[in-house]
C-alpha cells in the first residue's frame, strides 16, 4: 500500500487551522488536520471568544431585566429576577458543543483527514516532502508526510512570575468554568480579555477592580476610546487603576489579596474572592521542532512573508504565533486562507494589519479598524477628525444606550478614511462597514453620500463622516 503524502498538513485545529483545512479542501488539496485536543475549535471556541461572548450576552440580558421598568416591563408585584448561574453555564457549554459538532461535520463534508496528536517537525523537506512526528494521546508515535506544512498552534495566557492558575488565581480558562459568580474580582490587565470579564461580572453584581500597568485602558485603541471607556467603567462603579504596578498576589482565607503601586507611587491593597490575570498571551512555538529548520523567531513569534511562508520552504505559519499580527481569531482564519491559496497556486491578498478589525465586547462595546489619530499623524498624514455621539442617534435612544461615540480619522488632503473607532452599542457589528470602506479606500465625501437606513445605529457612521466636515446632521 502506497504511503499517503498530503498536499498540506496543518498543525492545530483552532480558527486558523480549521479554516485553512476547509479552504484548502475547497481548492482541491489533500489535507490532514492534526490537533492534540479531542475537540476542534482551539482557544477561541473552547475557552475563549465563543464561551466568553455567550456569558457576555447573558450579562446583557440580565442588565435589561434589572432595568425592565425603564422599558415598561414589570415582572409582577414583589417579583425580582434571579440569576441561575448553573443554567448560564449550561447554555454556554451547549453553544460550544453545538459548534464543535459543527466542525466535526465540516471535516467530513470537506473530506479532511483528522488526526489526533501532538506534531513536531523533523527537519527540512526531503525530496519535496516534509515529515512530522505525531505523538498520539496514548503515547504512540506515527509520522505524517506532506508537501507543505501549516503551523497553527495558537497561544496561551501569560501568567505573572511566581503564580500558578488555580481556583482563586484565574486565567481565561478557569474563569469560564466557575461554579458560581464571584462577589468580588480583581482583574490584572485592561486589554480586551480583562475589560470583558470585568464588565461581565460587574453586571452580574460583583465588586470589580481593574489594575493596568500602562497609562490607559485598552491601550491598543485610540486614546479617546480609552478615556471614554475609563469614564464609563467608573460611572458603572468599577474601580479603575492605570499606571499601576502589581507588587504581589497572595492567597487569603477568603480569596486573594493584590498589592500594587498606584500612579502616585502609593501602595494599594485590593482583596477579592478571585483574581483574573489577563496580561497577554504567549505564542505556542515551543517543542515544535523549529530548531531543526530555517524558521526564524522574533520574541518567540514566527516570522513569515506576505504568503505566510516561513524561511523554511514549504512551511507556513498562521494566527497567534505569527510575528507582527494581532492575536485574533479572524486574523488566524484569514491568514490560513492566504497560506492555502499560495499552496494551491491561487491568487491571494496578504493580510494587512491596518485592515484588521479589533472588537471588544465589554459594556459599552468597542470596534475599531485602521489608524488611530496619533498613528496617522506619526505616519505624516495631515489629519481631519469627525466625532458623533450616540446621544444624537435615535436607535441608540430606542435601545436605551446613549453612551459613546463614533470617531472618523481621515486624510485632510484627499479625504481618504484612515481609521474608524467606535465605542457604544453594537460597536462590534458596526465596525464591519468601516472595514469595507478602508479596504476599498473610501473617502469622506463618498461615504457622506452613502444612504444609511433609518432608524439604525449605522446612521451614527453617516453622521461621523459628516462630522469630519462639520456637517453632521444630528449633532
Amino acid at each position: 500500500m502506497a504511503e499517503t503524502i498530503y498536499d498540506v498538513a496543518i498543525v492545530g485545529g483552532g480558527p486558523g487551522g480549521y479554516t485553512a483545512a476547509f479552504r484548502g479542501a475547497q481548492h482541491g488539496l489533500k489535507v490532514a488536520l492534526i490537533e492534540k485536543n479531542d475537540r476542534l475549535g482551539g482557544t477561541c471556541l473552547l475557552v475563549g471568544c465563543v464561551p466568553t461572548k455567550a456569558l457576555l450576552f447573558n450579562a446583557e440580558i440580565w442588565d435589561h431585566l434589572q432595568h425592565g421598568a425603564e422599558f415598561g416591563i414589570n415582572l409582577g408585584e414583589g417579583a425580582t429576577p434571579t440569576l441561575d448561574w448553573t443554567a448560564v453555564q449550561q447554555r454556554k457549554d451547549s453553544i460550544v458543543t453545538k459548534h464543535t459538532k459543527g466542525l466535526d461535520f465540516l471535516v467530513r463534508k470537506n473530506k479532511v483527514t483528522r488526526l489526533e496528536g501532538y506534531a513536531r517537525l523533523t527537519g527540512p523537506a526531503q525530496d519535496g516532502v516534509h515529515t512530522l512526528d505525531v505523538t498520539g494521546t496514548s503515547g504512540e508515535l506515527s509520522q505524517v508526510k506532506a508537501k507543505n506544512v501549516i503551523l497553527a498552534t495558537g497561544s496561551e495566557a501569560k501568567m505573572l512570575p511566581g503564580l500558578q492558575a488555580d481556583d482563586c488565581i484565574l486565567t481565561n480558562i478557569e474563569i469560564l468554568s466557575l461554579q458560581q459568580a464571584p462577589k468580588s474580582l480583581v482583574v490584572i490587565g485592561a486589554g480586551a480579555v480583562g475589560v470583558e470579564f470585568g464588565s461581565m461580572f460587574k453586571t452580574f453584581g460583583a465588586d470589580v477592580s481593574i489594575v493596568e500597568f500602562l497609562p490607559r485602558m485598552v491601550p491598543a485603541e485610540d486614546e479617546e476610546i480609552s478615556k471614554e471607556l475609563a469614564r464609563l467603567f467608573k460611572k458603572r462603579g468599577i474601580d479603575v487603576n492605570t499606571s499601576a504596578k502589581v507588587e504581589s498576589v497572595e492567597k487569603t482565607d477568603t480569596g486573594v489579596k493584590v498589592t500594587f503601586t498606584d500612579s502616585n507611587g502609593k501602595a494599594q491593597v485590593k482583596e477579592a474572592e478571585k483574581v483574573l490575570v489577563a496580561v497577554g498571551r504567549a505564542p505556542n512555538t515551543r517543542d515544535l521542532g523549529l530548531e531543526k529548520t530555517k524558521i526564524e523567531l522574533e520574541r518567540g513569534f514566527v516570522k513569515v512573508d506576505g504568503a505566510q511562508e516561513t524561511a523554511e520552504p514549504g512551511v507556513f505559519a498562521i494566527g497567534d504565533i505569527v510575528a507582527g499580527l494581532p492575536q485574533l481569531a479572524h486574523v488566524g482564519g484569514m491568514s490560513g486562507m492566504v497560506a492555502v491559496a499560495k499552496i494551491a497556486g491561487h491568487s491571494f491578498r496578504p493580510v494587512r494589519k491596518d485592515r484588521i478589525p479589533a472588537c471588544t465586547y465589554c459594556e459599552p462595546q468597542i470596534g475599531s479598524v485602521g489608524l488611530t489619530e496619533t498613528h496617522a499623524k506619526e505616519q505624516g498624514h495631515e489629519v481631519k477628525v469627525g466625532k458623533f455621539p450616540f446621544g444624537g442617534n435615535s436607535k441608540a435612544t430606542i435601545l436605551g444606550s446613549h453612551d459613546g461615540f463614533v470617531k472618523i480619522v481621515s486624510d485632510a488632503k484627499y479625504g481618504e478614511i484612515l481609521g474608524v473607532h467606535i465605542i457604544g452599542p453594537l460597536a462590534t457589528e458596526l465596525i464591519a462597514e468601516a472595514v469595507a470602506v478602508l479596504e476599498l479606500e473610501g473617502t469622506v465625501e463618498e461615504m457622506m453620500f452613502t444612504i444609511h437606513a433609518h432608524p439604525t445605529l449605522s446612521e451614527s457612521l453617516l453622521d461621523g463622516y459628516g462630522a469630519v466636515e462639520g456637517m453632521a446632521i444630528n449633532a
